[in-house]
């Protein structure tokens, strides 16, 4: 083992390197984290395993486990100056470690490739809603089964391949943080305006209740284990995101501050989604427990009731566009600097072969959902459903549990890097090294033996 980087730390970065500015990074990473995870997932598993109760639990996941392996990951990639790979070798000299950072990179480019899918899904519901064609009287259910059948699907996959590369290709602060600082505030002023439109419903104290008056009897060990995977999830952890990102950070930026920064803009943004949509909901009767149909079969049905529905909708799904397209952007970003690094593509060139191959790949999972691959389910999952299956609940887990362990035992020089000392610096080695791998292993085991999802 050694600290010392060795020569591979040049990691294709050119001698003018990419950095990020302060309030740039603190954007981007928050555009990271706030994606679909937040905006469309966290909704539906809080109304399935336990409302207030369960979003409590997730604030104790996200503080146990989600934000000390976030700080490892930033740590790691300032450290090592390099991709979700290279990183690890260039702290220790150990090329065991590249394997582990290798996974986050096929984790990241196996996630773009399905991940598009459903963030064309919100292109979509965001022009349905505009237009007038989710209104009251439409079988939602069967609207998106005959949109997820036809070829506007890969249509709208195609369109947010395309501009994820785009904005790649331009680079870390003419593109990724550029567009963060435009998309973050307006992100901001949309979620206000639906959260005051959901609080000011007929019927909406009974969402809010549900949503943040704790009932702990309704919790169940697997509860806890769903909590804690989605609050690694939610902080985009364990693809290689974070450490990406991290290897950009400015050596004066405070990675304690900007994890903690980014942790309240995670929960701030979960909190406003759900004051968005349990009031919602809750005010047109709908139940809570409708699961991943939530947003897009469910929530549609409630918007089409509402006086002037057709513009809180389209706000909505444009909401989830943006929370889409933000994430997308961070994800796309890990394969894209791995590739510059070990092939010394160009950026633009990276960034378009990446983008492309990511598209192909994802069309026979968005083809599974109800289109004409649906019918294939090997296993019993369909095409997109082994994607997400593989990415967040096998390659994710191991991929954070990696970081653990090498932040907490192989890199002796982490808390120096990351900028702690004394109870902060124990605090966090205890996290990683006791806390974190053990809940990790479990969210892990869970998945795979118990109760595959």
């Amino acid at each position: 083992m050694m600290d010392k980087q060795p020569k591979e730390t040049a990691l294709g970065q050119s001698k003018k390197a990419e950095r990020f500015t302060s309030s740039g990074f603190i954007l981007a990473a928050i555009g990271s984290s706030v994606g679909l995870g937040n905006m469309w997932k966290f909704p539906y598993i809080t109304g399935l395993y336990g409302g207030a109760a369960f979003f409590l639990l997730f604030i104790v996941c996200l503080i146990l486990v989600g934000l000390p392996v976030l700080l490892a990951e930033m740590t790691i990639g300032r450290g090592g100056r390099g991709n979700a790979a290279s990183s690890f070798y260039n702290l220790t000299g150990n090329k065991q470690w590249k394997w582990f950072g290798f996974m986050s990179v096929v984790t990241a480019f196996l996630i773009i490739s399905y991940y598009g899918v459903v963030a064309g899904w919100t292109l979509q519901y965001t022009v349905d809603s505009v237009i007038g064609s989710l209104g009251k009287g439409t079988n939602f259910d069967q609207h998106f089964v005959d949109f997820a059948a036809g070829g506007w699907p890969v249509f709208w996959q195609l369109v947010v391949m395309i501009i994820c590369g785009v904005i790649v290709g331009k680079g870390i602060s003419g593109g990724i943080e550029k567009f963060n600082k435009i998309l973050i505030p307006g992100f901001l002023i949309i979620l206000l305006v639906l959260m005051v439109r959901a609080l000011t419903l007929p019927g909406a104290a009974e969402g809010v209740d549900f949503f943040l008056k704790p009932d702990f009897s309704v919790l169940t060990g697997e509860s806890a284990l769903i909590a804690l995977g989605h609050a690694f999830f939610s902080l985009s952890l364990g693809m290689g995101c974070m450490l990406t990102y991290g290897s950009y950070v400015q050596k004066e930026q405070s990675l304690g501050k900007a994890t903690v920064a980014i942790g309240v803009g995670d929960l701030g943004y979960a909190l406003i989604a759900g004051l968005i949509i349990f009031p919602t909901i809750f005010s047109y009767g709908i139940e809570p427990q409708k699961g991943v149909g939530l947003a897009f079969m469910a929530l549609p049905a409630s918007f089409s009731q509402m006086p002037l529905g057709s513009l809180f909708g389209g706000l909505f799904f444009l909401l989830l566009a943006i929370a889409a397209l933000t994430s997308a952007v961070s994800i796309l970003e890990v394969p894209v600097a791995y590739a510059m690094h070990y092939w010394k593509w160009s950026r633009r060139k990276a960034a378009a072969i990446i983008a492309a191959v990511s598209f192909l790949l994802g069309v026979p999972a968005g083809l599974s959902v109800a289109g004409p691959l649906s019918g294939w389910t090997p296993f019993g999952k369909s095409i997109f459903d082994w994607f997400d299956f593989t990415t967040a609940y096998v390659l994710m887990p191991l991929g954070g549990l990696a970081v653990t362990l090498f932040t907490g035992y192989a890199w002796k020089r982490a808390g120096e890097e990351a900028g702690l000392t004394g109870f902060w610096y124990r605090a966090w080695m205890f996290c990683l090294r006791y806390v974190a791998p053990l809940l990790i292993l479990a969210v892990l085991l869970y998945s795979i033996f118990i109760k595959p999802v």
